[in-house]
Order: C-alpha cells, then structure tokens, then sequence
C-alpha cells in the first residue's frame, strides 16, 4: 500500500478535523511559558472546537501543568483553560523577559573563555531544551562565558554572537585538542531503543517501481544495521519484528516499547509518492514530546549520506500519536524515484543511515 507524505506544519486548532482527540495529556511536569502572539485564546477544552473562557496577550506569562498533543494547560493571574501549544515559548522563571536576561548577564561573575566539546552544538535563545534555536557551534570553537544557570552557560562567540548552550560541552580554559578528545566520551550505554521495521507479513509496503524492491524487506534489513549499530555503543535495543513474515499490529508496536520503558522508539520506512519527489523525511507528532528527537536524527541525516534531507515534518501516524515513547519514524528514501531506490537497495547506503540515526540518538540523549 502506497503511503501519503504529508509535509504539513503542526497547527494544533485543526487537530478536531482529523476526529481523533486524545483522552489523555502527557506528564511533562509544570513550567513557566510566554505568549508570543498579539491574541491568543484560552480554551475550556484541548480543541480548536471548545468554549473560549479568556484571553491572553502578547508578553504574557503562564503556568503550563500539561500537555495533549499540541495543546498546553495553562494558568495565569486571571484566567485558566487550554491554548495551543505553538504560541507559547518556555522561559525560565526567574528570567521571564528579555530585560532581566539582560540584567544577569550585568550581574555575573567575570567572563571567562571555553571550547565547544561536541559537533552541532545547539546555541538557544534562553537557558532551557525548549528555547529557540539561533545557530549551532561547531567543536573546537572558542566561546566567552557570560552568566550560568542551572547547568546552562550564557556564551558570545567570536563573531559576536549571543545565545545559551548545555554547558556539558564546553569546557573552561581547555586547548582545542583537548576539548576535541573530551567530546569523543559520548554513548547510549544503558538506553532502551525500540526499532519497528514498518509493514512485514502481507503486508509489503511500498513496491520500488523500477527494481521491484519490497519495502518490507528493506525496513527489516536497515533495521539489524541499526540493531548492530546502537548495540556496539552500549544499548539495549528491541525489534517489533525480526521476520519478514511478521506483521506486528500498530498497537502492539507501541505496546512493545511502552512494556520495556524504551527511552526512545524509531521506526524505519521508505516511501513513495506519485510525484517524483526524492529525499528523506523524519516524523514527528507531539511538538514537545517527539520533535527534539526528530530534530536530533535529522540534523545527521542531512549531514550527507547520499540522499538529501528534506526536513522534520508533523506526522499523524499511530505508531507516533499512541506512543508515550519519545518517538519518531524516518522515510529513508522514495521507492517510487528511480535514483533513490537505487541508491537506497545498497548495504552501504543502509549502514550509513543507520549511523547517522545512532549519532542523532547520542545527540538527542547528551543535549
């Protein structure tokens, strides 16, 4: 059966047009968010069809106690519901404004210089996973350290730049070389991953249009890649299914990794299209839950392995939407273009996304 690329932009207030509505919010524990919109309404329940009870303005500040799938529970000085998700940043409590970022970074103690550890370092916007991402450091790069919080660094580059890092990846007065071999300590030692090689039994997925290549079949084999590739970096990993002949049900896909308390969940597709569309694509569904780790994979699949990225795109697909796993699902390619399933059939194109996929894991999980 053909599969539908859907490249959308999650838009939380058209979730009620697919029918589906989650009866459940994710734990994500409560955080202090702002409005980054001129109007945005406050909603009785997660649906863009519900009761608005309030509003809020731009520069507000809320209390976000939970998330359903791109809707936040928010709660502020006069008003409590449901907004979507989108409009909100989370900000530190204590650094709720541009002004008194500003005001710390006055207060600090004396700058002080450091080298980034790792490659792709993220620089962020405000001290927290979920800031805007400005640009990103590469290793061996010297940095000014300008204030700290709570394991977070304030940093300038050399061009002058502003932004917050993890300041698990740099390290104050370290040479280059030095700081190049300290980056080299990363590794998946202990997590639970759960790879889902897509379709199987009667079920074959997509059938290459020119050289007849079953999809089922390639899901399975770049999945024991993958397999072999987390197990050497200390993982646990966990198959949905080892055998073309299997067909795991979607939930029992997702029951698989919720049993094992899988740290992270990846299934393997490729795909197709009637157009001559060529490329990867990497899924996710919870903007919060999901999205960084999509985000993490991506950033080594663009990196070159022989087919080009085509981004992080919003996925409503069951393996994702039901999972309480951080969870995401990567099209390695389109079996219906000539040229992607040719160079998708070869083991070295399989084995070198699959190493990518680990060194997005490793990044997500070392962030």
């Amino acid at each position: 059966m053909k599969k539908i690329v859907y490249l959308t932009i999650l838009i939380c207030g058209l979730i009620s047009i697919s029918g589906y509505m989650p009866n459940r919010a994710e734990a994500s524990g409560s955080y202090t968010a702002k409005v980054y919109t001129d109007s945005l309404n406050v909603r009785s329940e997660p649906s863009g069809d519900s009761s608005i009870v309030g509003g809020l303005k731009n520069g507000d500040i809320v209390t976000v106690s939970a998330e359903e799938y791109g809707w936040l529970r928010i709660k502020s000085n006069r008003v409590s519901g449901w907004v979507a998700g989108h409009y909100l940043k989370k900000v530190n409590a204590v650094t709720a404004t541009a002004t008194d970022q500003d005001d710390s970074v006055k207060k600090s103690s004396a700058a002080a210089r450091a080298t980034v550890l790792a490659d792709g370092l993220r620089l962020r916007a405000g001290a927290g996973l979920n800031q805007e991402i400005l640009g990103y450091l590469t290793k061996g790069e010297t940095v000014t350290i300008i204030d700290n919080r709570e394991g977070w660094a304030r940093v300038k580059t050399l061009d002058k730049q502003l932004g917050w890092v993890s300041d698990r990846y740099i390290a104050k007065g370290e040479t280059q070389t030095a700081a190049v071999a300290a980056g080299k300590s990363k590794s998946l030692k202990g997590k639970v991953i759960v790879i889902d090689p897509g379709h199987g039994g009667d079920d074959p997925g997509m059938i290459g249009t020119t050289y007849e290549t079953i999809e089922k079949k390639l899901n399975l084999s770049t999945s024991f890649y993958l397999e072999n590739e987390l197990r050497s970096r200390g993982a646990r990993v966990l198959m949905t299914r080892t055998k073309n002949e299997e067909k795991p049900g979607l939930s029992d896909r997702v029951r698989i990794s919720e049993s094992a308390g899988a740290d992270a969940f990846v299934s393997i597709h490729y795909n197709s299209s009637e157009k001559n569309t060529s490329g990867i694509l990497t899924f996710y569904y919870s903007n919060t839950k999901d999205r960084p780790l999509a985000r993490a994979i991506e950033n080594r699949l663009a990196n070159g392995i022989g087919l080009k990225s085509n981004g992080i795109s919003y996925g409503n697909l069951h393996v994702l939407r039901e999972n309480d796993t951080v969870s995401t699902l990567v099209e390695l390619g389109f079996l219906s273009n000539a040229y992607d399933e040719s160079i998708v059939r070869g083991s070295d194109y399989q084995k070198t996304a699959a190493k990518a996929i680990a060194n997005g894991l490793e990044d997500y999980f070392n962030r």
